[in-house]
């Protein structure tokens, strides 16, 4: 198999303080694999042999609970490290993560982690910093959940997608990546008729534009106001 090009991945924030040497080293433990549309890279309590780095497209991370009920926990852009279970210190991958469109993964096997991470505290480091950020968004998920009214939680879902991976376009800020109503359910611990509902008022509000599996802000600061409590 070539050899990965270290331009590809040199500037991303799991790098960070390493050399071009120390660069090569890790990449050169790593597979690129392509997921197509629809297809799990990973799934829930499935043991974890693999560790990722996507390069290009999106995933959706989601769990079922205990009564069948999927909860969309987050979704993965390009340059973010992913699927690393052994620095949670878990043996098996807590959700599963599924591609949204076609994407590429690199892919190194966890048997290298303990090398790698050891030679390279900058890797670990931010790695642990990428997961402290998870866990940090995950707690304000939960009491968005438990204490907000659903629409301040689809404004912030949709303001922290936006900020995530939204794409400037002539009408406003569009998330870049499919998404439908049913996603966003997901997401808020909303139900679809719910989330309908409200996206369906913000759009002839003007603060919102949807589209098949498409979602536009169109008032970005009126959306924020919403998450804030502060009315639209």
């Amino acid at each position: 198999m070539p050899a990965l090009d270290r331009s590809l991945v040199a500037s991303l924030p799991v790098f960070q303080g390493l050399t071009p040497e120390q660069q090569d080293d890790v990449l050169g433990e790593a597979q690129s694999v392509r997921y197509p549309k629809g297809a799990d890279v990973f799934q829930q309590d499935q043991q974890a042999q693999h560790f990722f780095l996507l390069l290009h497209g999106h995933l959706r991370v989601y769990r079922l609970t205990p009564d069948g009920q999927q909860v969309v926990v987050r979704y993965i852009s390009p340059g973010e490290i992913f699927g690393v279970a052994m620095a949670l210190g878990r043996t098996t991958y807590p959700a599963t993560a599924a591609a949204v469109v076609d994407s590429v993964a690199l892919v190194w096997p966890n048997a290298v982690w303990p090398r790698l991470s050891e030679t390279y505290p900058a890797l670990l480091a931010n790695t642990l910093r990428t997961v402290g950020s998870r866990l940090q968004d995950a707690q304000t998920r939960v009491v968005e959940m438990s204490t907000e009214q659903v629409e301040r939680r689809i404004a912030h879902a949709l303001l922290r997608l936006a900020q995530q991976s939204g794409r400037k376009v002539e009408t406003g800020i569009q998330i870049d990546f499919p998404i439908s109503r049913q996603d966003v359910a997901e997401m808020t611990g909303a139900t679809l008729h719910t989330v309908s509902r409200v996206l369906s008022a913000w759009e002839d509000r003007g603060l919102v534009e949807g589209g098949r599996q498409k979602i536009t802000l169109r008032d970005p600061h009126r959306i924020f106001m919403l998450a804030e409590g502060n009315g639209g």
